[in-house]
């Protein structure tokens, strides 16, 4: 019998360590997404990442070598775009908003408003955060209007619901944080829905 066990046959020790270090990174990247909401990306520091995580700095630099490396995965979050298409455009719209709305509402240090934060503060994070709402957001939405000034449209859109979410969760300013999401959506569909879908 032999001994040794290839990539295909890894011995259930591996698999341990393997499930492990997987535990280890993902408490790293939830304390570091509140290290960065809590003091932004310049003055977050993998010591004090590591301190919040409960593991050795050591561990840190294993898992992700560098801050902007452990940053980037820290706020990354994918935008589901295609799911909340549907046949009809108002229900595309109200599908957008409550999408932003109830994801900040579910986490206020989610990915995405970590890196709305620490884009105030940080040109990296600023381009970061331009990227992705670029190519996850703007380039699929723009896709899906049929006019010639698609991309601007798809950009309000983004600019819109973004402005929305962070006045309401982020500097919580009263007259839309204390709204209900109802009436919010009610009101902020319509635009939304004359941005996807131009006149004739």
């Amino acid at each position: 019998m032999n001994d040794t066990w290839d990539a295909a046959n890894p011995s259930p020790d591996h698999d341990v360590t393997e499930r492990k270090g997987q535990r280890t990174a993902r408490r790293i990247i939830e304390a570091a997404r509140k290290v960065f909401a809590n003091v932004g990306y310049e003055r977050a520091t993998i010591r004090a990442i590591a301190a919040a995580a409960a593991v050795d700095k050591s561990s840190v630099i294993q898992h992700f070598e560098t801050k902007q490396n452990l940053f980037r995965q820290a706020v990354h979050w994918d935008i589901p775009i295609k799911e909340l298409v549907a046949d009809d455009v108002t229900q595309t719209a109200n599908n957008f908003a409550r999408g932003v709305l109830e994801a900040w509402a579910a986490d206020p240090d989610s990915p995405m408003a970590v890196l709305l934060r620490a884009s105030m503060t940080s040109e990296d994070a600023a381009e970061l955060l331009r990227t992705h709402i670029t190519t996850q957001a703007i380039d699929a939405v723009a896709a899906l209007i049929d006019a010639p000034d698609a991309r601007l449209r798809a950009a309000l859109a983004s600019a819109v619901l973004m402005g929305v979410a962070s006045q309401r969760y982020l500097l919580r300013m009263p007259d839309l944080h204390e709204a209900d999401t109802d009436d919010v959506l009610r009101l902020i569909t319509p635009v939304l829905r004359e941005l996807l879908e131009p006149p004739e």
